[in-house]
Formats: C-alpha cells, sequence, structure tokens
C-alpha cells in the first residue's frame, strides 16, 4: 500500500534547520548524508515516529529561497500532534518559538498556532480522544 514518505521543506541551511528541529521541537534526526557538491539528504520527524518525514532542503535559487517560509501562502501549513500539550508547549516557549496566539481550548482539542525559524505557520494539537 502507498504511504506519504517524506515532505519537502525548503530551508536557508541545513545546520540551522536542524538544530531547530532536533532542539526546539524535540524532532529525531532520521538521516544526513552527503550528496556531493554540499548537498545533503536531511531528514527529520518527530521523536518516535514512522510516518511522514521532513526532507531539509536548501533553497538553490532566487525562486526557492524566496518560498523558505511561505510554503503555506500564509496559512497553517503543518500540523503538529502532541499528547502533551503543556509540556510541549513549555518546551518550545523555553527554546523561543514563536507563537501567533495563546493557547485555546475547541471542541476538537488543544491548539496553538506557532512559527518554524522561517515563519512558516504551525498547529501544535491535542486532539480530544474519541470515547469507545
Amino acid at each position: 500500500m502507498p504511504s506519504l514518505g517524506a515532505l519537502t521543506f525548503l530551508v536557508h541551511d541545513y545546520d540551522e534547520a536542524i538544530a531547530f528541529f532536533t532542539k526546539a521541537l524535540r524532532f529525531d534526526l532520521v538521516e544526513d548524508t552527503p550528496q556531493g557538491n554540499d548537498k545533503r539528504w536531511v531528514t527529520v520527524a518527530p521523536r518516535g515516529s514512522q510516518g511522514t518525514r521532513l526532507l531539509l532542503a536548501r533553497a538553490i535559487n532566487d525562486e526557492q529561497r524566496a518560498h523558505v517560509g511561505k510554503q503555506g501562502g500564509g496559512r497553517v501549513f503543518l500540523f503538529l500532534e502532541t499528547d502533551d500539550f503543556a509540556g510541549d508547549h513549555a518546551h518550545m516557549l523555553a527554546h523561543g518559538v514563536r507563537f501567533r496566539e495563546e493557547p485555546r481550548h475547541e471542541v476538537y482539542g488543544s491548539v496553538v498556532v506557532f512559527e518554524d525559524l522561517y515563519g512558516n505557520g504551525w498547529d501544535l494539537i491535542q486532539p480530544k480522544r474519541q470515547r469507545a
């Protein structure tokens, strides 16, 4: 059965992006393989995730650089689910992550919009558990 293995995520610099994802968001560095000519195959994923990874792709021309931080066109672009909303929110605040709003509690769960190091919008969300 097909699955979505990775999403390309444009970055200005591999190392600054790795630092943000592994420190501020506590992602795992899944792979960092040199490809020659200063190109690397770098993937990160939420800790312990077996699902889709982010492929950190360094922007190499003016068109690509213009899209760094604008991959969602100003909308929330990615949704990071957690089972420890308060703990993850506190950790991210302590690591300088910029939040666009205060946390809120909706019918579907707890959510807050934050920005990655380039300004892309993300939701940190703890979905309400469905009762069996």
